[in-house]
């Protein structure tokens, strides 16, 4: 007689993915900043070292607050996230152009970005069953995949009605409720009697160094689109506007972890990677070539079916192979790689779209994916390997 399956939705798994879900949209609504970058002024270059200029200072605050996860607890530091990430979209509204009030924002809209996602990430991996862990944290990644869709849908039709203030009001009213959502939150921070190690402990851990560097490759390659389709819409009349692709993306997405779940927990994680990756890796090959609505949709579906299976699968393996009283610390890592992967590949994609066009940037990451899975291939199993025979602990 089989087990029956741990639940996963729990009210505060309910409570933490509607809370995630509102601060996504109003994060994902600034999948249209270089639009408002470029009518104050900037070129290619510039905007790309605008938006990777907020993961500048969640990389910089990286050590103390993994620390203040694990040691104060994931419920303060959401709430505190939330606040500050509605101070930082209401602030947009006071600028008018490209100084150092903008670079401030900037810098306290990526803190508040690594204040949030770390700590509701730490929050739901104690939540959920260690039996459907990839499961569990794959669905709750549901909650910042559709805010994906939904901020480049919402953000057009505001846009075109309205205007960028209204953009960034509906930002802030969404930022605003999430917070208010999280005071319904538990803590979930487990007593520990041994101290935590920190963001260095956490970053030094042989196996998952091999996680930090494909996390960090995925993350690059994903800046592309993520801050020039805008541009590559605008330069290729006939692709249309970025909505549909992020519908697209979103869908695929979605669809892998509702329905594929379970696939990595039962094939093993480590070989559900590569597939994922290879998927993401034609979705870039077609992104470079296309000058068509529908290819630019197709390549979008792969690009988030990849994205669907690959994040959960190194976020799973991060929560496995962490101690618990470094759980904390492990998931402000991983989630940092995102702020990392636009910090460093904003400002490079922008470099080659304007000097060999976006044709050849989407190509170049698609060159960085291919480093993700060779590290996981490579690096990955023989520390996995050594690990299982205690070669180091």
């Amino acid at each position: 007689m089989s087990t029956p399956r741990e639940p996963l939705l729990s009210r505060p798994f309910l409570v933490a993915f509607a809370a995630h879900f509102l601060h996504a949209i109003s994060y994902n609504l600034f999948l249209h900043l270089p639009g408002w970058l470029g009518r104050l002024g900037a070129d290619e270059a510039r905007i790309g070292i605008v938006m990777g200029v907020a993961g500048a200072t969640a990389l910089v605050a990286r050590p103390a607050l993994g620390r203040a996860i694990d040691d104060r607890g994931r419920r303060p530091v959401a709430i505190a996230g939330g606040l500050l990430g509605f101070a930082s979209c209401a602030s947009y509204l006071l600028l008018d152009r490209i100084g150092p009030g903008l670079y401030a924002v900037r810098l306290a809209h990526g803190l508040s970005e690594a204040m949030l996602f770390a700590s509701l990430f730490a929050l739901v991996a104690d939540i959920v069953p260690a039996s459907r862990r990839i499961e569990g944290l794959g669905l709750f990644g549901v909650s910042g995949l559709l805010p994906i869709a939904l901020g480049g849908l919402i953000g057009d039709a505001v846009i075109a009605g309205a205007s960028f203030d209204a953009l960034f009001a509906v930002a802030a009213a969404c930022s605003f409720l999430g917070m208010v959502l999280s005071l319904a939150l538990p803590e979930t921070r487990a007593a520990s009697a041994e101290p935590t190690r920190g963001i260095l402990g956490a970053l030094l851990q042989r196996n998952l160094m091999p996680l930090w560097v494909a996390g960090l490759c995925l993350a690059m390659a994903l800046a592309a689109p993520f801050t020039f389709l805008k541009t590559l819409v605008l330069e290729r009349p006939g692709l249309g506007q970025v909505g549909p692709f992020f519908g697209a993306y979103t869908a695929g997405a979605v669809v892998v972890r509702v329905l594929g779940g379970r696939i990595p927990e039962r094939v093993g994680p480590e070989r559900a990677f590569i597939p994922a990756v290879a998927l993401m890796s034609v979705g870039f090959i077609l992104l470079a070539l296309t000058h068509s609505s529908r290819l630019m949709l197709v390549s979008g579906v792969l690009l988030g079916a990849g994205h669907g299976f690959a994040f959960p699968i190194l976020t799973g393996l991060v929560v496995a192979r962490a101690p618990v009283r470094d759980r904390g610390a492990a998931l402000s890592v991983y989630t940092g790689l995102f702020d990392a992967g636009l910090l460093l590949g904003a400002p490079l994609c922008g470099a080659i779209a304007r000097g060999a066009g976006h044709g050849a940037m989407f190509a170049t990451m698609m060159l960085v994916t291919v480093v993700a899975a060779g590290t996981f291939l490579l690096w990955d199993r023989r520390v996995s390997a050594r690990a299982e025979d205690g070669s180091f602990p």
